[in-house]
């Protein structure tokens, strides 16, 4: 098991909580939190050894936009494909948002 730790800059946080996803196979769990105002948080837990550049990369993506809401992410992987972690990210992010359910 490998845990990263990422972070970076924001805007205002996000209004509620919000999960997307289950730990199973080839798939992962994303736990949305509202973050520190101007700062996102990201855990991520993996069952796959060598991935941590692959990870930075993928998450670094999503949030290179630093007017993006502010969260703290928990995720939960079991061998998730990185367009799975796009999906299960914006899911998150929508129903934080009150835009979908997770």
């Amino acid at each position: 098991m490998q845990r990263l730790s990422l972070d970076y800059a924001a805007g205002a946080p996000v209004a509620r909580r919000a999960l997307a996803g289950v730990v199973g196979s080839g798939d992962l769990e994303v736990l949305l939190e509202p973050g520190t105002e101007g700062r996102s948080t990201v855990e991520i837990n993996t069952s796959v050894d060598g991935v941590n550049a692959i990870w930075t990369a993928v998450v670094g993506r999503i949030f290179a936009d630093a007017t993006q809401p502010a969260v703290a992410l928990e995720i939960n992987d079991f061998g998730a494909t990185p367009a799975v972690v796009r999906l299960r990210i914006a899911q998150a992010m929508e129903s934080a948002a009150g835009r979908g359910e997770a």
